[in-house]
């Protein structure tokens, strides 16, 4: 569920029209629903009621600080992935020992930021990584408390490109080498292991993963445990999928998920530490476009919009699918006709979708891209010199922008031409 209704044949996000936010910020835009954000912390918060747990925003997916606040202001935990997503997290209030520091490769400075500053745990994912954290930690007079990811060789059955878990992927170690790893980490000064971390893949529909994953953590517990390790945390990863389409198929629910991981984990008396992002942020946001132009073409019409694939590279990069649907609703029983929808970037690939049933549009009518608030502004860029477009906070019936959209002399005073030339 969102917040993003049509109310009287105009799409609404939460209490406000988006036409109202097109003609106050322009187009392209994101805009995200503070409402949506909070429910879906909320379901997993529901969903893991009983078990000691912390759940960790995945911060990757949406990095803004104001939707990290809205989060944190919850109680939400943080997961980053670098030493600038430590620091929004932390210039967002997120207390230290609220966030996991995740990534294969973790710099020194990045460890000595997190650890000068306060830090729930380092994900480790190898050796080297490991002895230079010890020795970081030592040199600062610091013990860093960390988990070893482990790679459990478990096919998420996602895409490719968003597959973690496998061992081809270059992510953690092989659990069949875990007990070792953990035995030179315990050998290391200035680091202290508090638990095990797993995480096999992003937009994972099906529960059976999962399962089989966790339930090879649960085996590895009992063997470090028996080894002589203290295990108080099990980092679970995140990855849970979220509907695209409007269809009937839709992923499992967080309550699912939660039932599941009270069935394989509910026994080890361990604190429960989950990284959903895309769950969270990806149904909170739209991306609000506008018609250029309507063309014909050979054996085809194309609807060229002022978003494109530096906004959103999803469609691009992985295929994606993402509803496209207009700001003012189409009467009952309009006849739709099929359209490729692309973006005015100089590239073929600046292509949303193709043979896409859109109603009658002109140059001008508002249309948004739905289940767009993660994985789009995070991943934009300023190709082709298009400003970065403008990020927008929806709250009940107001509104505020919380990235501007940049000026051409913005971005191009940037750029230092040195003297000699």
């Amino acid at each position: 569920m969102d917040h993003f209704l049509y109310r009287d044949s105009a799409l609404f996000a939460e209490d406000v029209p988006l036409s109202d936010i097109a003609a106050t910020v322009g187009t392209p835009a994101y805009v995200y629903s503070t409402a949506t954000l909070t429910r879906h912390y909320h379901l997993f918060k529901d969903a893991l009621e009983g078990l000691p747990n912390l759940v960790c925003y995945a911060m990757k997916s949406n990095s803004n600080q104001a939707v990290i606040k809205a989060l944190a202001d919850l109680g939400a935990g943080m997961d980053v992935v670098s030493g600038g997503e430590y620091a929004r997290a932390v210039a967002a209030g997120v207390p230290g020992d609220r966030i996991v520091f995740s990534g294969v490769g973790k710099t020194r400075g990045e460890m000595e930021l997190a650890l000068s500053g306060g830090i729930r745990q380092f994900n480790v994912e190898s050796e080297p990584e490991m002895q230079v954290l010890s020795a970081v930690a030592t040199a600062l007079g610091k013990t860093a408390p960390i988990t070893i990811r482990v790679n459990p060789d478990v096919d998420a059955k996602t895409h490719e490109k968003i597959s973690t878990g496998k061992s081809e992927n270059k992510f953690g170690i092989p659990i069949s080498r875990a007990r070792e790893v953990y035995a030179l980490a315990a050998s290391l000064p200035g680091l202290k292991i508090v638990g095990i971390d797993v995480h096999i893949g992003s937009q994972l529909t099906d529960l059976a993963p999962f399962e089989s994953a966790y339930e090879k953590v649960v085996e590895l517990t009992h063997q470090l445990r028996a080894d002589g390790h203290e295990i108080s945390r099990l980092d679970l990863g995140g990855g849970l999928g979220i509907p695209y389409t409007r269809s009937n198929e839709a992923p499992p629910l967080p309550t699912e998920y939660g039932a599941l991981i009270k069935r394989v984990i509910g026994d080890l008396d361990v604190e429960v530490e989950i990284e959903p992002g895309r769950l969270i942020s990806g149904n909170a946001g739209v991306m609000l476009t506008s018609v250029i132009y309507v063309k014909e073409g050979e054996g085809r019409d194309f609807l060229i919009l002022d978003a494109a694939m530096n906004d959103l590279i999803r469609p691009a990069m992985y295929d994606a699918h993402h509803d496209i649907v207009p700001v003012v609703e189409p009467e009952p029983g309009v006849v739709q006709l099929p359209y490729d929808i692309v973006g005015p970037v100089c590239e073929t690939g600046d292509t949303f979708t193709r043979n896409r049933p859109m109603p009658p549009l002109a140059p001008g009518d508002l249309v948004v891209f739905r289940s767009a608030g993660a994985y789009g502004a995070v991943m934009s860029s300023e190709y082709n010199t298009r400003p970065l477009i403008p990020e927008v906070l929806v709250k009940g019936d107001q509104f505020a922008v919380i990235r501007p959209r940049p000026s051409f002399d913005e971005m191009i005073n940037r750029d230092i031409v040195p003297e000699w030339l």
